[in-house]
């Protein structure tokens, strides 16, 4: 029987990020942000913070939602929930 990978919280926030906007591992850096990133619309949000929320076991505080605009703000914000990259 093979063991199942274990995900780090990075890999895992990585992934969710390559689920919802389609995109590879290259590509999500500092640039990747809302203003950038042309996918990046209200359900896509909505969407990611969905993922967020259940993957991590966070709820988000409605200010949170409205200032997650980046892939590394992001971590930010989840390290105020507990979250260790």
């Amino acid at each position: 029987m093979k063991g199942k990978t274990i995900m780090s919280n990075r890999e895992k926030y990585a992934q969710i990020f390559k689920d919802v906007f389609g995109v590879n591992d290259s590509e999500l850096n500092e640039k990747f942000n809302f203003k950038e990133v042309e996918k990046w619309d209200s359900f896509a949000h909505l969407t990611l913070i969905s993922e967020l929320e259940t993957t991590f076991d966070v709820m988000f505080e409605t200010e949170d939602i409205l200032h997650y605009g980046g892939y590394l703000n992001g971590m930010d914000i989840l390290k105020r929930y507990g979250v260790e990259f």
